[in-house]
């Protein structure tokens, strides 16, 4: 079905898609408007959308706990788990952000394992806007 829509989509076609499925939206969507109640809340790119909600966040790993440590120290973490080796750091998923960070991790000598962004999503959108909780 999506692959139906995406070439209807190509060749011109403008399609109105009602879905509970956010995710569907996620993928099909240029523009995304939010209902609650029988009213819009909100409308824009899902990108947009998404940017306007807190709670991104980046997650760091590290190869052992001197790295952690040093992180730790270096950084401002909003959260830390020593078992994982982990930390993690409020971030809106911007590129300058990620620069920025990056640079702070080299200037105090840090070697990050793995570095993951994790973003709102529509369903975060919804909730936010409408103070409704998922089923």
């Amino acid at each position: 079905m999506w692959d139906i829509i995406r070439g209807l989509v190509a060749e011109g076609t403008t399609i109105l898609l009602t879905t509970q499925y956010l995710d569907e939206a996620d993928q099909l969507a240029h523009r995304v408007a939010v209902l609650d109640g029988g009213r819009i809340v909100a409308e824009g790119t899902p990108a947009e959308l998404k940017a306007r909600i807190p709670g991104g966040h980046i997650e760091l790993a590290f190869a052992d706990r001197a790295e952690l440590d040093a992180a730790a120290a270096a950084l401002t973490p909003t959260g830390r788990d020593d078992e994982a080796l982990t930390l993690q750091l409020a971030g809106d998923g911007r590129v300058s952000t990620l620069r920025t960070l990056l640079r702070q991790l080299d200037d105090a000598s840090v070697e990050v394992e793995a570095l993951t962004v994790h973003t709102p999503d529509l369903d975060d959108v919804f909730f936010a806007l409408t103070g409704k909780k998922g089923a």
